[in-house]
């Protein structure tokens, strides 16, 4: 989309000087009409004020276009400049069972966790983030990109619909790697967050896409979602296919988020509350620092030259018409 704009306005009061030489054309009106030798190859219609029509407005359109030339119209479009290589690259690998409806945090834990790393992602506007859902399975919601508002409208939509129950702690990690293998960035930070323990056969053991992580220099930070003791989760459905919360154990297998986090160069926390998961993404927002720095690129296209032609041939029109004119009457 291309923007328009003058980069010199104040040219543009040039044509409040029109006003008196309007005023003095109209005086000119009221009198008689000029005297002439002869009438010869004359229009008796008109044709001779034709020809002074011409003359009088030519000099308003060759002052017109030259002030609108000094003013120097012009549109642009705005880029970025950015060095991704001197930034950081995050992929949210988010735990959507079914456990993380359980109502521990307020109202509960995926919509406190929707709302916090909303949050994140607002505060780092210079890296690229991507997301990574998980149950049974895990699926990329979003490659690592830019355009945040993209990665927000999918964490907003993050739920557990078309997943098989159960949590594959492993595969939500490995997806997550497999997407920053190839990264260039400076930095390569994975934010696994789960509330419960691995519990699906055949799924990638958790300690071996761990193993990924670090092969390739990525860091993994991994954080326990739900309150210590016991919790309202959804435990069956009802006649009517509406969940059914009962109190039950919170369990999480803190000690291989821990041992994750260990092997990779990152950091394990335990949020129980809404306020500590957000400490913990500040927390993390102030260890991963970003060597970003973007430029906004601003690319011009210049339109004085039109105006410019445009008052040369009418001036070349003009010096025509009247010699010609003159040559007639003479």
């Amino acid at each position: 989309m291309f923007d328009f704009e003058f980069y010199s306005p104040w040219f543009l009061l040039l044509f409040l000087l029109f006003i008196p030489l309007l005023i003095k054309d109209i005086r000119k009106q009221k009198r008689k009409g000029i005297k002439v030798p002869t009438t010869k190859n004359m229009d008796a219609s008109g044709g001779i004020q034709g020809v002074l029509f011409l003359l009088k407005i030519s000099k308003y359109i060759i002052l017109s276009a030259l002030i609108i030339a000094m003013a120097r119209p012009r549109t642009f479009t705005v880029s970025q400049d950015r060095d991704d290589t001197k930034g950081v690259d995050i992929m949210l690998s988010i735990d959507v069972s079914l456990s993380m409806l359980a109502k521990d945090l307020n109202p509960d834990r995926i919509t406190a966790l929707k709302d916090i790393a909303i949050k994140f992602v607002q505060k780092r506007p210079n890296d690229r983030i991507g997301v990574v859902a998980y149950a049974a399975e895990a699926f990329t919601k979003v490659p690592v990109t830019s355009d945040h508002q993209v990665v927000i409208d999918e964490i907003k939509n993050l739920n557990s619909a078309g997943l098989e129950p159960g949590t594959a702690i492993g595969e939500g990690l490995s997806v997550a790697v497999n997407h920053l293998v190839k990264s260039k960035a400076k930095s390569k930070v994975i934010i696994l967050m789960t509330d419960g323990v691995s519990n699906i056969e055949n799924a990638i053991p958790p300690q071996l896409a761990a193993e990924l992580a670090k092969n390739n220099d990525i860091k993994v930070y991994t954080i326990g979602i739900g309150t210590n003791g016991y919790a309202l989760m959804p435990t069956a459905v009802d006649f009517f296919g509406d969940l059914v919360f009962t109190e039950a154990e919170v369990t999480i297998d803190e000690n291989t988020l821990r041992e994750i986090a260990e092997t990779t160069g990152g950091k394990y926390f335990r949020a129980t509350s809404n306020s500590s998961l957000e400490e913990v993404y500040d927390e993390i927002n102030q260890l991963e620092k970003s060597d970003v720095k973007v430029s906004r690129l601003y690319n011009y296209h210049e339109y004085f030259t039109v105006f410019l032609w445009i008052a040369l041939g009418v001036l070349f029109f003009d010096a025509l018409l009247r010699w010609v004119f003159y040559k007639i009457l003479s």
